[in-house]
């Protein structure tokens, strides 16, 4: 595995960790190349039906890491947007990955980290989480992860913390909608996961990978017929499919169906 990250495979499920825990998995040029061709690894991998993304030490991840900012600091704008389109290429494949993906937080989420939440379709976070989109105090903005903590915590929520660049915690990412889940501690935290990932594998394969995909073009879609219409193919393909076909007749018979034994 590469050495800023760690993947981890219990058999349908994939565990990816990062891990720089000296640097609170801070972002570089490097994490982002290897977390993005990981990503993409384990999305064209047909054994994997679960994603877990997590961070190895105190931190999911506490954003940019130092150096790389200082050389990004005196690199010129062209080479700042070269990085900023690798960046945006690494949330984009999470956010389109193709299976169900769990974030697994504690301890800071900043940044970057955030952008990641953000972009897992599920999040949960131990009440020690602490969450920050602190680019304004740099005179920054957190441009390339807009577009995904604007779809979690919606257009008004993000104008305010976008601009005070104010830290928060666990319980107040539940309330703006960053997070599905806080619970008491680290403990806690792998047992709701576990219990997530559970729900997910007892769900057919297709219709959880297909599900983001259904939310995404309901949300992007503005016209009635077209909606209509799109939902009405994609039914009708899923219940005439080999997975359709066999969770209608495993609950007409009153069985488990087959993915529930993998």
């Amino acid at each position: 595995m590469r050495d800023s990250l760690q993947l981890l495979r219990e058999g349908a499920l994939a565990r990816l960790r990062l891990a720089r825990p000296q640097l609170h998995n801070a972002f570089d040029a490097a994490l982002i190349a290897d977390l993005t061709a990981t990503l993409e690894e384990v999305g064209s991998d047909p054994g994997v039906r679960v994603l877990v993304l997590e961070g190895d030490g105190a931190s999911f991840s506490a954003g940019a890491d130092l150096n790389w900012m200082r050389d990004m600091a005196t690199a010129s704008e062209a080479a700042n947007r070269d990085d900023s389109l690798k960046l945006a290429r690494l949330m984009r494949t999470l956010d389109e990955l193709p299976k169900p993906t769990i974030a697994r937080v504690h301890g800071a989420a900043f940044g970057g980290g955030v952008g990641l939440v953000a972009c897992c379709d599920i999040a949960i976070a131990s009440a020690n989480a602490t969450f920050g989109l602190t680019e304004a105090r740099l005179g920054l903005l957190p441009a390339v992860i807009s577009p995904y903590v604007i779809a979690a915590i919606g257009a008004r929520q993000a104008r305010r913390w976008f601009a005070t660049a104010e830290r928060f915690d666990a319980n107040e990412a539940h309330r703006i909608g960053l997070v599905h889940q806080v619970v008491p501690d680290e403990a806690a935290l792998d047992a709701a996961v576990a219990q997530q990932v559970s729900l997910l594998m007892q769900a057919g394969p297709v219709a959880a990978s297909t599900a983001k995909f259904l939310v995404r073009r309901i949300a992007n879609t503005h016209d009635a017929y077209t909606i209509d219409a799109q939902n009405a193919a994609l039914i009708a393909a899923l219940r005439v499919s080999p997975e359709g076909q066999e969770g209608l007749s495993a609950f007409l018979g009153k069985r488990k169906p087959a993915w529930t034994e993998t």
